[in-house]
């Protein structure tokens, strides 16, 4: 049930659409048509004077209805081909010209949350903020060792606010749950659920100095991404104080161009650092509009702003690796059977006409040059498809997505012949080249042993104790699980590659067992090593056939 607070909030949102115009975008949408001719009887039809630009309009709205609106703004500012310019070249200003709050109340945050004077901790601070977001503002200072930084502040009472219209979007979600019959596809409420936690862990700046951290580790020396460091001693949950860093902001298309900057290969490493953070790091930014993005003089990308960072379990990142290799090599068959292996779309679903809606959206679109293909365009065409499978909003999944379609935004705005398919291609089959076959198994073999070495006197107890209970009619095996019984599903459709994979690192145990065994007869001495390298051969041999053939 909706509160009177609430009401009071919807109020005023409608308020402030009106004011600023809005009102007339709202009714030429197909829904409010049959109801446009009701704007005559409004008094402020006749009597408003003229309007400002729309996009001028809208972000002029969001900047006033709050933090949630103006992240908004932000994301859609990012698709320049999915928005008319005029409105996206508007909303880019969300991105780094939110109104600042007063200098003089940052200062008061900063010493209260660090306990002593400004003038103590810094040798200089500047009232006047370089940046203003929407969560945060930014200062500039000296420390009293003479390095430049950025003291990033939270906004006050920023969390009441964020609350409130968090809970107001649970209770939209909750109605829609209620009345609206896709709501059990799209999964409103975990959806806002998982905004919530998102939205409310940039405000704990703490979290995001880890994040900066973490991320500064995995690219530490790298060519392709900076990542400032962090001062640990001055940073607090409301207050952080990171390295200033100098670079041209990457929306400054002129700019890079005078600094005679490779467009091109600067929008392909943008393609490969999101892949290597999603794939090799399992840690990426997720908030990676231009705002937050400089370039240096040498073309390696700056990241800022580390309150949004997304990960995925293993398993999602396997089924998004492969479900990209079989969109890149047109198998739709895979990509219908990765689907419902994962879950995203009922386990009941058809796999040949789920491959069939699939064909029909994707072989349109390729038939085009690659060039003109837009990703964002092609998953919102997957999810119209979808639907009719009932396939489920993946909560897990949408920072992901945001992320991939703001970075085809910003490559495409730096080199509009960006191809994301060609560029992202070659990594994904060598990630996954990595995480299949002879190579992964050894590795996985290696961080293994210890553990396995440890419990291998216990196997020859186990396996005697299990042929004891089979033999007595005492081993029973039950499935009162659905979990288990799509486990079991699963496992009887790669029943053929799972068996071969098994018996052949059973050779190569085997295997390395008999070699590292002490007190050989003489007969045993010579005998030994080749038992080895016979039961490697096998083994190698096994594993190689229990290879998905869709890997090239």
């Amino acid at each position: 049930m909706i509160r009177p607070a609430q009401i009071y909030r919807l109020i005023y949102i409608s308020y402030v659409l009106v004011r600023n115009g809005l009102d007339e975008l709202i009714l030429a949408m197909h829904l409010f048509r049959p109801i446009r001719f009701m704007r005559f009887f409004l008094p402020w039809f006749w009597w408003r004077a003229e309007l400002p630009p729309r996009g001028e309009r809208i972000r002029r709205s969001l900047e006033e209805l709050g933090p949630i609106f103006v992240k908004f703004g932000q994301n859609l500012s990012t698709r320049r081909d999915l928005l008319p310019l005029d409105i996206a070249d508007e909303l880019a200003r969300l991105q780094d010209r939110v109104p600042p709050f007063a200098g003089e109340t940052a200062r008061a945050i900063i010493e209260k949350a660090l306990g002593a004077p400004v003038g103590t901790l810094f040798a200089a601070f500047e009232v006047e903020p370089l940046a203003s977001a929407s969560i945060a503002q930014v200062h500039a200072a000296q420390l009293r060792d003479g390095r430049s930084v950025v003291v990033k502040v939270l906004r006050p009472e920023i969390e009441k606010v964020i609350r409130r219209d968090i809970a107001l979007l649970y209770t939209i979600a909750q109605l829609a749950d209620r009345y609206w019959p896709e709501a059990h596809r799209l999964r409103p409420v975990e959806v806002v659920a998982e905004y919530e936690k998102t939205i409310l862990d940039e405000l704990d700046l703490l979290r995001e100095a880890a994040n900066a951290s973490q991320l500064r580790r995995n690219f530490l020396n790298s060519p392709l991404l900076y990542v400032p460091e962090i001062h640990w001693e001055l940073t607090h949950r409301h207050v952080m104080v990171m390295e200033r860093i100098h670079g041209t902001p990457i929306g400054d298309i002129d700019a890079l161009r005078k600094q005679t900057i490779d467009l091109k290969a600067l929008s392909e490493r943008g393609v490969e650092i999101f892949f290597t953070q999603v794939f090799r790091d399992n840690f990426f930014h997720a908030d990676m509009h231009p705002g937050n993005i400089f370039v240096a003089p040498d073309g390696q990308y700056i990241a800022v702003d580390f309150g949004i960072m997304g990960t995925l379990s293993p398993m999602d990142q396997r089924y998004l690796a492969e479900n990209f290799l079989a969109f890149f090599n047109r198998d739709y068959h895979r990509v219908a059977e990765l689907h419902v292996q994962s879950g995203w779309v009922p386990a009941s679903t058809r796999i040949d006409e789920f491959e069939s809606a699939v064909r029909a959206v994707c072989e349109p679109i390729f038939a085009r040059p690659l060039k003109d293909i837009s990703f964002g365009h092609l998953l919102l065409r997957l999810f119209q498809t979808a639907r009719r499978f009932n396939m489920e909003v993946q909560p897990q999944l949408v920072l992901l997505q945001k992320t991939l379609l703001n970075i085809e935004g910003l490559g495409r705005e730096l080199y509009p012949e960006l191809d994301l398919w060609v560029t992202a291609k070659p990594y994904l089959e060598k990630w996954m080249r990595s995480r299949i076959g002879v190579r992964a198994m050894l590795s996985e073999m290696k961080s293994q042993w210890p553990l396995l070495a440890d419990k291998l006197p216990e196997l020859p107890g186990k396996v005697h104790e299990l042929v004891t209970q089979l033999e007595r009619g005492k081993l029973r095996v039950g499935l009162g699980d659905d979990s288990l019984r799509t486990l079991v599903g699963e496992m009887r459709r790669s029943n053929r590659r799972t068996v071969l994979s098994i018996i052949g690192a059973a050779c190569w145990v085997s295997g390395a067992v008999v070699l590292g065994l002490d007190g050989y007869s003489p007969a045993m001495i010579g005998a030994a090593p080749l038992f080895t390298w016979v039961m490697a051969g096998l083994g190698t041999v096994l594993i190689y056939l229990s290879w998905p053939q869709d890997i090239e």
